[in-house]
């Protein structure tokens, strides 16, 4: 019986090739389709030419690391968004909150033992079925009283700040919100935050309603999806 792990296609780029063997051998012998590449210029076309489920970026690598390899896969609007995860050595704080502000959904501490692998792979990739669930049902609901969403039946607090761009964005669905006017209308003209918070805010509420409903518009803002 075929294994139902090769509906999945994992890319892992790592410069080190002991890395990529140990990877590639323990992955594929759960079933799934695995690719490679040295180098993240060749993973990022990789990316676009085999379409992953998943994707495993080390983050110091030569020519581009991790970091900008991962900002340009979340801003290619061609791509059906994969799960992005960082495996590197580097496990300070800040290295990780780059990552996460990169648009990575995880991070993962090398070494990593085959079965901690393993299980971490299948983790991730519920969260891919469970947003591909959500997408098909695409309903949400928004209580401006009670700072309350319901998607799918579930109901969801969010954080006041998460909440006020949610309602902002799906206030007018279609509408391409810039970065400045999120920042004004959500933050006030008064305070200082950097362009990345709204990314994070962004990244916080995909995870908690899915990936359908806020639509990533290159180089101007974002959007709520009409339905």
């Amino acid at each position: 019986m075929e294994s139902p792990n090769k509906n999945h296609s994992i890319l892992l780029v790592d410069d080190e090739p002991d890395i990529l063997e140990f990877l590639s051998y323990n992955l594929k012998k759960e079933g799934y389709r695995v690719f490679t590449a040295d180098n993240a210029i060749e993973g990022i076309r990789l990316a676009k030419d085999i379409r992953p489920s998943l994707i495993f970026l080390d983050v110091m690598m030569p020519q581009m690391d991790g970091i900008e390899a991962c900002q340009i896969l979340r801003k290619d609007l061609s791509l059906e968004q994969p799960i992005i995860t960082f495996l590197t050595s580097r496990a300070e704080d800040y290295s990780q909150i780059a990552g996460y502000e990169a648009g990575a959904d995880d991070y993962i501490a090398k070494p990593i033992r085959p079965r901690l692998l393993v299980s971490k792979v299948e983790s991730l990739l519920r969260r891919l079925n469970a947003g591909e669930t959500e997408e098909n049902q695409a309903e949400i609901h928004i209580d401006r009283e009670k700072y309350l969403v319901e998607s799918n039946g579930e109901k969801i607090v969010l954080p006041k700040k998460e909440f006020e761009l949610l309602e902002l964005l799906a206030s007018k669905p279609g509408k391409v919100f810039t970065r400045d006017q999120i920042l004004s209308l959500v933050w006030g003209d008064h305070t200082i935050v950097g362009s990345r918070t709204i990314d994070v805010h962004i990244r916080k509420l995909r995870e908690k309603l899915g990936n359908n409903y806020i639509r990533t518009i290159k180089g101007v803002g974002y959007t709520f999806n009409e339905f």
